[in-house]
């Protein structure tokens, strides 16, 4: 597998061979884990959330709140800058998908019901990033 290509010239083929099929069907088919179920939606140690197809830094630590919605949550991403923001009317519903701008890996969603901070709610499937914990070097 060729790993220097660039993403956006990927194939469907190159992901497959990249991602586990879960991944594979909720970052690259915009697919969605059962609520409740994310390996990271309890997660409480420091760090930073990186993409899991390309490692891009999405979100801090610091951002991450129990919204109560099942999946991990944030108030903000590291910049706005790292998220591709799209309509989405599936499912009978208006709503905001949110995609990683380095390599178009779907994240999940933003709402407009977050904390007094931003009042934004990055809903995000926990299969769609990976975690880096802050490490002090001695």
């Amino acid at each position: 597998m060729d790993r220097s290509k660039p993403f956006s010239e990927l194939t469907e083929e190159d992901w497959q061979g990249r991602l586990t099929q879960e991944e594979f069907d909720i970052c690259r088919k915009q697919g969605t884990e059962a609520p409740f179920s994310g390996k990271l939606l309890h997660n409480k140690s420091t760090g930073k959330y990186a993409c899991t197809c390309c490692q891009t830094i999405l979100f801090e630590s610091e951002n991450k709140y129990d919204s109560g919605c099942g999946w991990p949550s944030f108030d903000a991403p590291i910049n706005k800058d790292v998220l591709r923001y799209l309509k989405d009317s599936s499912y009978g519903m208006e709503r905001v998908e949110i995609r990683c701008r380095t390599c178009d890996c779907h994240l999940g969603h933003v709402f407009n019901d977050g904390p007094k901070t931003t009042g934004e709610r990055f809903c995000v499937n926990s299969i769609s990033l990976s975690f880096n914990d802050d490490v002090i070097a001695e």
